[in-house]
């Protein structure tokens, strides 16, 4: 798949994104749409190796949405590859829905874990990682961040833990947006620089510009292959509400539902883009 079907797949899941939350009236907008391109290079990108067809096979890879409020955009790239039909988004924190607001395993093809309680996702993360190890197979974690999420001691317990472990099958992506849903994730409780606290623990640590898929697809691809006895963490530097304007750097979009009218401009907006992308 080259670059501008992958830009198009993140443009179509931004636009299910915003539909989806709309239709529910609840939902988080901002962080789903700042780690889009993240799971556009991972399911789309030939990085995460999974099967729409057989979810349960043996031999997939895992991912797991630790900022489980992000649920929408996992949904809409499981949507978009084919884990269940696209009319189902629209069914996101309905009564009796499979599309919950945080991700339920019991329910949807394709989630690995039940997350939303911050903090835990990578400690989960890391259990898998240590059972492949274990196991002697070849599959590799990923896990996917909030930046606000990393105020939570739990997940410096983990990235401990993973050092120590050598779990070079696992690689942790930040979406690094700056953002949470009190402010600015310096006044509210300053993380400081992820990378090198990652570092510290003896990570290996890359950072990248976390919109730009292809060179997202590059740095996932080398942890994935590099087995040099460190866990990986991978900085993405992103926008939250990224694709959305009025949402952009916003952070009163982390957990609120566009209007009717905002929706209208939304869209609008991505479907502009959209359009110029295939000019």
């Amino acid at each position: 798949m080259d670059n501008v079907q992958l830009q198009q797949k993140a443009r179509q899941m931004r636009i299910d994104i915003v539909r989806m939350i709309s239709e529910a009236g609840s939902g988080h907008p901002g962080g789903s749409l700042s780690c889009t391109d993240i799971l556009v290079a991972l399911y789309f990108g030939g990085v995460l190796k999974h099967d729409p067809i057989n979810p349960q096979w043996n031999e997939r890879d895992r991912f797991v949405l630790a900022k489980g409020h992000a649920a929408p955009a996992q949904y809409a790239a499981l949507a978009e590859a084919g884990y269940f039909p696209r009319e189902e988004l629209m069914t996101l924190r309905k009564l009796g829905t499979r599309l919950q607001g945080h991700p339920d395993s019991n329910l949807l093809p394709g989630i690995e874990v039940s997350t939303g309680s911050l903090g835990q996702g990578l400690s989960i993360a890391c259990g898998m990682a240590c059972g492949f190890e274990l196991d002697g197979t070849g599959q590799t974690v990923f896990t996917v961040l909030g930046d606000g999420e990393c105020q939570e001691g739990q997940v410096w317990e983990a990235a401990m833990f993973a050092a120590h472990r050598k779990l070079d099958n696992l690689v942790a992506i930040v979406d690094r947006n700056c953002l949470q849903i009190d402010g600015n994730t310096a006044d509210v409780c300053d993380p400081g620089n992820v990378a090198q606290k990652f570092a510290a623990f003896g990570w290996d640590v890359s950072e990248v510009d976390g919109h730009d898929i292809a060179a997202l697809i590059e740095v996932l691809q080398q942890a994935k292959e590099s087995h040099g006895g460190a866990p990986h963490a991978i900085i993405a530097k992103t926008v939250k509400g990224k694709g959305v304007s009025f949402m952009e750097d916003q952070a009163g979009w982390h957990g609120k539902a566009p209007n009717a009218e905002q929706t209208q401009l939304a869209l609008a907006e991505l479907d502009d883009r959209k359009e110029a992308s295939c000019g």
